[in-house]
């Protein structure tokens, strides 16, 4: 069983924010593998599924961003994982618009819901280190100045973003097999495959 947890703020206004980009690589994840109906558990919601042969719990926390690691910590105790089984889908702005880049573990590059999860988690009892999660990291760019930030994090995607953005989720969409398999170079190299096709 994996935790994949994508990140984002609940609610319709905050629905094409880049800092819910998190949430909608879940929705598309679900849609194209034919996951069950959304439910509401562990202070978010969820959808079962299978991708090939691995079953995937698909969470969205229902708290805002800077307490999503509650949602994750209640999920991961539930049944019993650790860290290992857990893939966070989240911004990254760091990364050029719409590259897809994955990691176990890192900085939080101040990302709220990194940090909120890494706080639930707590350090690895064997190591005393952080908690070695898997991240789905998303490029949303960065706006040139940190006075930006916020307003470009928070702000939606514009209009003319919104192809580029439909080709990349489709693309974390079916190549989702290959992360469910822990193929995470060929997971990036085949999305970046995809949207060179698709631009």
């Amino acid at each position: 069983m994996q935790i994949w947890t994508g990140l984002g703020n609940p609610g319709p206004r905050y629905a094409l924010h880049r800092h819910n980009v998190g949430f909608m690589a879940c929705d598309v994840i679900a849609e194209m593998h034919g996951f069950g109906p959304v439910q509401k558990k562990f202070s978010g919601w969820v959808q079962e599924g299978r991708i090939g042969d691995d079953k995937v719990l698909l969470l969205k926390p229902a708290t805002f961003m800077n307490e999503s690691g509650r949602a994750v910590a209640e999920a991961l105790r539930f049944y019993k994982l650790g860290p290992d089984a857990l893939t966070v889908f989240h911004d990254e702005l760091d990364l050029a618009p719409f590259k897809v880049k994955v990691r176990v573990g890192g900085g939080l590059a101040g990302h709220n819901g990194l940090r909120s999860i890494d706080r639930h988690l707590g350090p690895d009892p064997s190591t005393g280190l952080r908690a070695g999660f898997r991240r789905v990291r998303i490029g949303i760019g960065h706006p040139g100045h940190k006075d930006r930030v916020t307003g470009h994090v928070l702000g939606n995607y514009a209009k003319a973003e919104l192809d580029d953005l439909a080709a990349m989720l489709g693309a974390m969409g079916a190549e989702a097999g290959l992360l469910a398999v822990g193929d995470d170079a060929r997971f990036m190299s085949d999305i970046a495959l995809r949207q060179h096709a698709a631009g």
